[in-house]
């Protein structure tokens, strides 16, 4: 599940480099997806995957807290992994920057992967482009400060997630090419009529550059197994013109 997750996400937990027993982040990813498209789900898998890897704590940042387990967290949800990821609720944009800011001040191991669930309701609270620009690069900082701290060969992963407005609305366009900027690889998730039992996720990867745009079937099955398998292509099909004009959604 590691390596499949891995490439779905572009760094999930970390990218493998030449030496075998090393590990560095990859890019920082903007996860995007509307109301129900899984995006928590897969933010949760990637927590207790790289809280299994045997690295740092994972540090997952949203402003509610769970109610209940996503889907297809069954198998890996080991205890000990759990006592890996720390959870923290931001209540405010307030109280979000102000938990940044005092990173570089925290004791203990550094995190190994960096989460935010939940971005959008961070910015309905009336941030313009310049403060909206501001939390975004602090993530970052913060990330790198984190990377800092793990030493060289492993570092400190970034996924942030964004819930987009429905299709036909406006609003997202703005928002998302400034996130762009410090966010050059994407992941869009569509949520698909899936099996009995089963929730399947439409993953829609743009790596920023760093290599081709691909899309994977990403199934949550009932026993906690996740499978990740490439998008059937089929002829005609326009989501890929479509994303190419959307900033890259399916």
């Amino acid at each position: 599940m590691a390596e499949t997750l891995r490439r779905v996400l572009n760094l999930g937990t970390s990218a493998r480099s030449g030496d075998e027993d090393t590990a560095e982040a990859g890019p920082p990813l903007l996860l995007l997806g509307g109301p129900g498209s899984g995006k928590t789900a897969l933010l949760f898998a990637a927590a207790l995957e790289a809280a299994g890897e045997g690295r740092g704590p994972v540090l997952f940042l949203t402003r509610r807290p769970l109610q209940s387990l996503p889907p297809g967290t069954g198998a890996a949800l080991d205890p000990l992994r759990l006592q890996k990821i720390r959870f923290q609720y931001p209540p405010s944009i307030q109280e979000l920057l102000q938990f940044l800011c005092s990173a570089h001040e925290a004791r203990g191991p550094a995190p190994s992967l960096l989460l935010l669930d939940g971005l959008e309701e961070y910015l309905v609270e009336d941030l313009g482009p310049q403060d909206t620009a501001y939390l975004a690069a602090l993530l970052l900082d913060t990330a790198a400060h984190y990377s800092h701290q793990t030493g060289p060969g492993q570092g400190c992963g970034l996924i942030v997630a964004l819930q987009t407005q429905e299709e036909g609305v406006s609003g997202d366009g703005l928002l998302v090419s400034l996130l762009q900027r410090y966010f050059p690889a994407q992941c869009w998730l569509q949520a698909e009529t899936p099996d009995p039992g089963q929730h399947c996720l439409r993953a829609c990867l743009d790596p920023g550059g760093l290599g081709p745009r691909a899309e994977w079937c990403v199934v949550f099955r009932p026993n906690g197994e996740m499978q990740v398998t490439p998008w059937p292509a089929q002829a005609g099909d326009p989501s890929l013109d479509k994303g190419s004009s959307s900033g890259g959604q399916p």
